[in-house]
């Protein structure tokens, strides 16, 4: 027998959901920094319960036992893990260099090596792009132009 869905059109308790936004600890999850990345997004885990916050809000608890970790998700956060999912090497704030020099009009604008920061993730079924901050300029590159700003410190993606 299927369990019951929580509410139409929300996620049924042990369903298997992924979660479409960095997830940083708000300063409800205890021994951690506020701010610290608690779940990257893409990862999947399975809803083990669900509440309200502030009485108006549904938050669903994931567990991501691959982090060993539990974490309220709102609803707009999640997709159901079986669903496309293209996912990124780079998120928002991410610290990056670029891998080539950038020019316009042969005018190079952006060196290589030069430091930025990813201010938004860009997807398409084959293509990510990101919007980055280069020294008050903003511009649009392709993933493969860009290497992370701090390799020894930059967590990869899972696949």
């Amino acid at each position: 027998m299927k369990p019951e869905r929580f509410d139409e059109g929300r996620f049924e308790y042990g369903e298997a959901v992924r979660v479409t936004r960095n997830v940083r600890n708000d300063g409800t999850y205890p021994g951690l920094d506020v701010g610290h990345l608690l779940i990257r997004r893409g990862s999947v885990g399975n809803v083990i319960e669900v509440g309200t916050f502030l009485q108006d809000q549904v938050i669903f608890t994931v567990h991501f036992l691959n982090h060993g970790r539990m974490v309220g998700c709102r609803l707009e956060e999640l997709i159901g893990a079986d669903e496309p999912w293209n996912p990124s090497r780079f998120e928002f704030r991410d610290r990056v260099v670029c891998t080539i020099d950038l020019a316009v009009q042969g005018q190079v604008i952006v060196a290589k090596g030069t430091e930025g920061e990813i201010f938004k993730v860009l997807r398409d079924d084959a293509l990510i792009q990101y919007h980055v901050l280069f020294q008050g300029r903003m511009l649009q590159l392709p993933e493969t132009a860009l290497a992370p700003a701090h390799p020894e410190t930059f967590n990869e993606p899972e696949v």
